[in-house]
């Protein structure tokens, strides 16, 4: 029972020091790349603000949106791939 308790722990201490590492690569990959950060808040306000208008663009509304969460996705992808490269250096 010992051995399971701290075969758990020890699982539990590196999945969380890995999330750890991976939010903080996130946010130094963030800093390095302050307009695809800034396009990332610009999208995400934007996405916002068509979801809650009540005018459906002529009828681009839905698509807008579409493309513009697809547009966010990619950026972040973008961000997360320049983090793993990163670690892979170290």
């Amino acid at each position: 029972m010992k051995k399971l308790v701290t075969i758990l722990a020890i699982v539990v201490f590196l999945t969380t020091t890995a999330f750890v590492f991976v939010q903080q690569n996130k946010r130094t990959e963030a800093a390095r790349h302050p307009r695809i950060e800034t396009a990332i808040k610009e999208l995400e306000s934007a996405i916002d603000y068509m979801e809650k208008a009540p005018d459906d663009f002529g009828g681009y509304k839905a698509q807008a949106i579409t493309d513009s969460k697809k547009a966010v996705a990619s950026l972040k992808q973008a961000l997360n791939f320049r983090a793993k490269v990163d670690n892979a250096k170290k």
